[in-house]
This record gives structure tokens, sequence and C-alpha cells, in this order.
């Protein structure tokens, strides 16, 4: 018994550590959940903060918490919410499918941290209780869609969206520095009719610029709570207008805007809204995946690619191979966006098991969404600074490859017709000859209409 205390709950006692602030149902879940090193992510404890201390404005602004009792829990949240009580959150996050164990991690927490302060007995539950003071007027499953959806926001506002714009700046400065260089450009890895480098370059821009609106357009599905909904979405035992005042408060904590769900028994049985933020992420990790790889083949060689493009040179490449450069930062990135893909087929199969007025599939929900939106985050930035602004064009490479190409006969077609033009390009790469020398022993176009015709900077 040295250094431990009891405390109750419905199934009885429990011995917990003195020196920590959970109480028995936490201590319960590290007991039966020992699965894996995967924990509530630090977004998600921050957000319970932020839905703790709104709840308590919200109750002690209908009257049904004590003003006394109700500021010491505010204190408690914000102990939580600039995570000085971090440490008090070591739930696994496979345990029960609502969060409900998170929540009374919290629920416990709070309370404790409140008796702390007004130099009560922790663990007493008086004269703060866990259930009936600080989980007032809520439910888990209320509270933990709600929670979900503040940390997905939080995270998106701070992070993802700032990250992915300053992509799309440097993009867009790459489109425009890039645009009187003309390359060729190629189909089903062939060589095609030239296009500029600042086209090439114009496509992933639109990419990302179109992934930034879907996740603008699904971040805005988060804006819709749950809370208020309690147990099954009727709202019992929460009084009348606590979802209004609860997203009031919330809204003035935090810089987003929100309302109640109009639909509450939607909002706990299903999770639609972050399936399709999920999505969002994935078609962005695709948009990623593509422009990546686009980079990765247009640097290859140096001496043996395409060597199109030189990337920074940030480390060796090999152990054994002395001057050898890898392109890191295109493996790193793309080792994510395969990650991202991966956590979307587990959200979306998650969200599809809502059984009944409940899906209980939360916790899996919310760590994938918000591991894809860090490791995106996170990759962006690191790709845009150690490589893509660091890109440039290797004019000569891409100058020796347009001239070499068999594409540019596409020129002549509108002049002799798509056969001939076609018996040229076979000819010249039969003898490995020029366009303009097949075309001439071919009688078919002589050298100076051919110089006037086949011209690639008309072509693009």
């Amino acid at each position: 018994m040295k250094n431990k205390r009891i405390e109750y709950d419905t199934l009885g006692p429990k011995k917990i550590d003195s020196n920590r602030l959970w109480g028995a149902q936490t201590q319960r879940s590290l007991e039966n959940f020992q699965i894996g090193n995967e924990k509530m992510p630090i977004e998600v404890i921050v957000a319970i903060g932020y839905q703790k201390k709104a709840a308590a404005l919200t109750n002690m602004k209908l009257g049904l918490l004590d003003k006394k009792i109700g500021n010491a829990i505010i204190k408690s949240c914000n102990q939580i919410i600039n995570l000085k009580l971090i440490d008090e959150f070591p739930l696994s996050v496979w345990q029960t499918g609502s969060g409900t164990q998170t929540n009374m991690n919290a629920n416990e927490v709070i309370s404790n941290y409140a008796i702390k302060t007004l130099k009560g007995k922790i663990g007493s539950k008086i004269p703060i209780h866990p259930n009936d003071h600080v989980n007032l007027s809520q439910s888990s499953n209320d509270t933990f869609p709600t929670i979900m959806h503040i940390a997905c926001n939080q995270l998106l506002d701070n992070k993802l969206l700032p990250n992915l714009e300053q992509l799309i700046k440097e993009t867009r400065n790459k489109s425009q520095k890039f645009n009187k260089i003309i390359k060729i450009g190629r189909t089903h890895t062939q060589d095609a009719t030239p296009i500029t480098l600042g086209q090439e370059f114009s496509g992933y821009l639109e990419q990302l610029k179109n992934n930034k609106k879907r996740i603008i357009t699904a971040k805005n599905e988060l804006v819709y709570l749950a809370q208020g909904g309690t147990a099954v979405g009727t709202g019992i035992n929460a009084p009348k207008n606590f979802d209004k005042f609860f997203c009031q408060f919330l809204s003035k904590l935090l810089k987003t805007k929100y309302f109640p769900s109009p639909n509450k028994f939607e909002s706990s049985s299903a999770h639609d809204a972050m399936v399709n933020l999920s999505s969002s992420l994935n078609s962005l990790a695709v948009s990623l995946m593509k422009i990546a790889n686009d980079i990765r083949f247009l640097s290859s060689g140096p001496r043996s690619g395409l060597g199109e493009l030189h990337l920074p040179e940030n480390e060796p490449g090999s152990s054994i191979m002395p001057g050898k450069i890898n392109p890191t930062q295109i493996e790193a990135l793309t080792m994510v966006c395969v990650q991202v893909m991966g956590n979307h087929n587990s959200v979306f199969i998650s969200g599809s098991q809502g059984h009944f007025e409940l899906n209980t599939f939360k916790p899996i929900i919310i760590y994938n969404n918000l591991q894809s939106i860090n490791l995106l985050s996170d990759s962006m930035a690191s790709f845009n600074k150690k490589c893509l602004k660091g890109i440039k064009a290797n004019k000569k490479q891409i100058d020796l490859h347009l001239k070499n190409s068999l594409m540019l006969v596409t020129a002549l077609s509108k002049h002799i017709g798509y056969d001939k033009a076609a018996i040229i390009a076979k000819k010249a790469f039969k003898e490995n000859i020029s366009l303009k020398e097949a075309a001439e022993k071919l009688g078919l176009v002589s050298k100076k209409k051919f110089d006037k015709l086949v011209q690639p900077k008309k072509m693009v």
C-alpha cells in the first residue's frame, strides 16, 4: 500500500499511484488494455480540455453548476489545455470504441486536480465529482465525437493548411520561373509533344490548389457538433439549449465558429464527416505521390537517367558508393503518402461500422485522421524547404531530349497527314537519324520547310 491510494468506482475499490490524478476507471483501462504503443494523441487531450471548459461554462450559465465548483473545473481544464497535466493521460488508443475511458480519464483528472486546489482529499470525489459535476449534462457518446471534430479543426488550421499554402506558393514560383523552358512532354512514360517546364509545374499547382479546396470543404462539416445529444441523440439529462450555449462558449474559446449538429442521432451513430475529411487527406496524398514521383524521375541520373532537374544535395546517398546523392525528401514524402492511404482504408472501414445508435470505432478514426494530418503537414514542410525550393532546371539536358524527340513530327501531321508523318518518325528511329534527315530522305518535306513547320516554341 506504500505510495498507493484507494479510489472507488461502481465496480469497487482500485489501487492507484498516489502521485497520479487519475481515478479508478482510468486505472482499470490501463490494466485492461495493454495493447500496442499508440497512446491517445495530444491533440485529443487538448481538445477535451476545451470541451470540458465549454461544458462547465454552459452548466454554470444554466444554473446547474455552483460557481465555485465550476471555476475550479475551468482552472483544471486550463491546465489540460496548456499541457501541464499531459502525463495524466496514459491511455491506449486500443480501448473502448466510444472513447468512454478517455472521457472518464479527463473527468477524473479534472475532478482530482480541482479537489487538490480546493485543499480537499484527492480521490474523495468531494466536493467535485467526476461524473456528477465534470461530466454534467454530457455523455461520452456526444463528448468524444465533439472532441474529434475540435482536434481535427485545430490541427488543420494551425498546421496542415498553412504548410499546404506554403507548398502552393513555392510551386507557383517554380511554374512561373520555368515557364519559358521548353521540354519534351511524356505520355505513357514515352515521348510526346513539347510543353514548358512551367506548364508541367502548373499542373502540380492546380492539383494542390484543388486539394486545399477539398480539405476546406470537408473541414466545414466539422463545425457541427454532437454535444447535447448525450447517450443516444435524444439529449436525455442535458437541459434545453445546452448545445447552443455550449457552441457559443466553445466558439469564443477557439477561432472556429461551432454549431449544434442538426441531427444528434447521426452525429454519434455515424462519422461520415470524419470519413470525408480522411478522403480529402487521401486525395492530397494521391496528388503528392504523383508530383513527387514526377520530380523523382525527372531528376533521375545524374548521367544515366532523364536528368532534367537538379535536386538539392542534402546528405550522402550511399554507404558504399562515393558521391551518390539520392532523392531522400521525395522518398520520405511518398512513404507518408502510402501511410495516409492506409490510414484512410482504416477510417472508411471504421466509418461503416456504426451499429444502431453508436459507432464504436471512434478512437481509431481520430487517431488515424490526426496522424495523417500531422504526417502530411510535416512532410510537405520538409519537402518544400529541403527539396522544392532548391530545384533547378538542367537546361542542357532538357534541350537535348527535346531535339532528340521523334514526337516533334506531330507538327507535320496537319500538313502532310498522319500516315506520312508516322513514316518519317519510324525511319528516323530505325536509322537513328533526325526527323529532318528522315523527312528529306523520304522526299516528303524539305529541310527549309521542316525548320519552318517544326518549331517547338510554337507547339506549347
